[in-house]
């Protein structure tokens, strides 16, 4: 097993190669998840961002199930998450059956505890204030997140922050909304993408995911081109579910 320090490590090395022209945001918020699961105790994690109109958007998730949460909770337009990405402030250590939270957001809080949530964090993607999304943070138990894990959980989050903003500033100022809008539209093509890969190998949404991840990494393949050319049907999709792709990454 990584020591904490060497997986913190290989975050700021993820977070290096965010300089370079080909820097696929998805794939990087993906796998900033997957290190929030692996540093932080917690027992999922969701990640949303603003497009150039406001909207959020689901950009990155642990697991199919927190991802359907997360849109869930941009369909009521609530939850901590969701008030996290309006005003900024961090919403920590929230019990998902306190009636203040019940009260506040009860279709989310009612979700989540469907989902085997029982508290939240919520920590805002945010530069010089400057909102652009929020890292959500679930625990599946009623003991609050450490002040130690807090705070690494939001270095991470500013990282991040910074990673993106910096990349759309090499892209130029011009070009950035157009950027983040391709990383939304490429979403929405990955996300039915999953569906058809699933469906046609008759597994789980997660590990056809995996499957697909692990065939683009060893190809050295954007998931979004991709996921287009399966879309498009220019990819057979009998060659990526062969050994030779590697094992699986189940995170979605």
């Amino acid at each position: 097993m990584a020591t904490r320090e060497q997986q913190l490590t290989e975050v700021f090395v993820e977070v290096a190669d965010s300089l370079t022209d080909d820097f696929d945001v998805i794939d990087f918020l993906q796998k900033l998840s997957v290190r929030c699961m692996e540093l932080l105790d917690v027992a999922a994690v969701g990640i949303l961002l603003s497009d150039e109109n406001g909207g959020l958007h689901v950009l990155a998730a642990s697991d199919e199930d927190t991802r359907l949460l997360e849109l869930f909770a941009l369909q009521h337009d609530q939850g901590p998450c969701v008030d996290c990405c309006n005003d900024g402030r961090a919403r920590i250590n929230i019990s998902l059956t306190d009636p203040d939270a019940t009260a506040s957001w009860p279709q989310f809080a009612r979700s989540a505890q469907d989902t085997g949530f029982t508290t939240t964090n919520a920590l805002p993607l945010r530069l010089r204030g400057r909102v652009i999304g929020a890292l959500n943070l679930f625990r599946s138990t009623p003991d609050p997140l450490a002040a130690q894990d807090i705070a690494l959980a939001q270095a991470l989050a500013d990282v991040a922050t910074i990673a993106i903003l910096q990349q759309r500033t090499l892209a130029h100022i011009e070009a950035e909304r157009d950027q983040l809008q391709y990383a939304l539209n490429s979403r929405i093509v990955i996300e039915q993408v999953k569906g058809i890969l699933a469906e046609r190998w008759q597994m789980p949404i997660d590990e056809a995911f995996g499957v697909f991840r692990a065939y683009a990494r060893a190809h050295n393949r954007k998931l979004s081109g991709l996921a287009r050319d399966i879309a498009e049907g220019v990819q057979d999709t009998d060659s990526i579910r062969t050994p030779s792709a590697g094992a699986a990454d189940t995170s979605a």
